[in-house]
């Protein structure tokens, strides 16, 4: 699994389809998730453009950037029902879309869970030149 410095994740279902989603860190600072604007399938995303956006009980919207560029070729319809399961399973069954990765060198420019952990956005101005290049694959 690999983050973004929008506390999204990235993890690979195969060479040429990720899983995505938010951070559990992500939804802890959101709060209790009560709607989802998903995606649609076909849609397609540059990395780090707005895909969807989610609402927390307390009424603050955030909106959720794309990881990597793709075109969404899933989403987690489950989500439209129970929102909470991102939640209960944010790194997990609370997966939000699936994408055709179009750069798969994007990938390996996110950060690891070790990376992940220490990041803390007031450190960072920009990008992901803080972090070396390695092959996810």
């Amino acid at each position: 699994m690999r983050y973004s410095k929008t506390h999204s994740w990235v993890e690979l279902e195969d060479k040429e389809t990720a899983i995505i989603g938010i951070s559990d860190k992500a939804q802890f600072r959101l709060g209790e998730i009560i709607y989802v604007e998903l995606p649609e399938v076909g849609d397609e995303f540059e990395q780090d453009e707005p895909m969807g956006s989610l609402e927390s009980i307390d009424g603050a919207v955030v909106t959720f950037y794309s990881p990597i560029t793709g075109e969404v070729i899933e989403v987690n319809e489950a989500l439209d029902s129970s929102p909470d399961l991102i939640n209960r399973s944010p790194e997990g069954d609370g997966w939000i879309a699936k994408m055709r990765i179009e750069i798969p060198r994007e990938i390996g420019l996110l950060m690891t869970p070790e990376q992940y952990e220490r990041y803390d956005e007031d450190d960072f101005d920009d990008g992901y030149e803080e972090y070396e290049e390695e092959e996810y694959y």
